[in-house]
């Protein structure tokens, strides 16, 4: 399959990223870059400063809610893709109003409270839609400990052990190794292996 057939399926798939942060900005502009025809986004937070060192935001953008920021960054990767975006802190109703058109969603939270709400939100109100999480990516290093498993329509990607301390930060490698597999489970989902 030629990049053009790839753009042909792509354009025609709409997915959900639950949370704009060092995961979601990184894996919706991955996926932005392929081809895809609908990125739905929410997150109620704004740009900070300290952000910057894994999330695919700029400078200027501080102060800015995040997902008005990474719909414009979107935009300009690929004008053509179509983003709706949700400037909402997510809950059980909204996850379901929200995501329930996706083809696929990709958690992005910060939290485990987040990461167990939505998995168990899919599972009960969207349970045949995949979700791809994000579980284990804080600190530097330890390539070959990242990983993705599924189970049924859940796949985990990340190593599953680290998780973010202040010893431990999350930094823009290993976020965005783990961002980027995400975006790959994505296609691998719509399109099948390679």
């Amino acid at each position: 399959m030629n990049f053009e057939e790839i753009k042909k399926v792509l354009q025609t798939k709409t997915i959900g990223i639950a949370g704009c942060g060092g995961l979601g900005s990184n894996c919706a502009v991955a996926l932005a870059r392929t081809g895809i025809g609908k990125l739905i986004i929410a997150d109620f937070d704004v740009v900070e400063e300290s952000n910057l060192n894994r999330q695919y935001y700029f400078h200027h953008q501080i102060g800015q809610k995040k997902v008005e920021s990474l719909k414009v960054n979107i935009k300009l990767i690929n004008p053509n893709a179509q983003v709706e975006a949700h400037h909402i802190r997510l809950d059980e109703t909204s996850i379901a109003k929200i995501y329930k058109n996706c083809d696929v969603v990709v958690e992005a939270f910060d939290t485990s409270e987040m990461k167990l709400l939505i998995i168990e939100t899919m599972a009960e109100g969207l349970p045949n839609k995949p979700l791809v999480l994000g579980v284990g990516m804080a600190g530097w290093g330890d390539n070959n400990s990242i990983k993705c498993r599924n189970h049924e329509n859940l796949y985990i990607c990340g190593d599953e052990e680290k998780e973010i301390t202040e010893d431990l930060p999350p930094l823009a490698p290993r976020v965005g190794i783990v961002a980027n597999m995400q975006a790959n489970t994505v296609l691998e989902i719509l399109l099948g292996s390679a």
